[in-house]
């Protein structure tokens, strides 16, 4: 419960210092998932690698939610920001 308050207040703080969370995720952006995970360490409690990955492949910020294949792969592409190479 203790990181769920903490990671709560490290958001609406880094929603000042960015914008928005989102605004904070485009700064890193790209990082490579290991980068992706020390940065979350670093930055909240609780949070691991699987957790992370997970998040950030959702989200469209790591590669791998969607084969090229998929039909939705252009559409992520296009929603998200640039990769550095795919």
């Amino acid at each position: 419960m203790n990181a769920a308050i903490f990671n709560a207040q490290k958001i609406k703080i880094l929603r000042n210092d960015f914008g928005s969370f989102k605004g904070w995720l485009d700064h890193y952006h790209p990082l490579n998932s290991d980068e992706w995970t020390k940065l979350f360490k670093k930055t909240f409690k609780f949070v691991g690698r699987e957790i992370v990955n997970e998040f950030l492949m959702s989200t469209g910020y790591l590669l791998g939610a969607h084969e090229k294949s998929c039909p939705i792969f252009d559409k992520v592409l296009q929603e998200k920001p640039k990769w550095s190479s795919i």
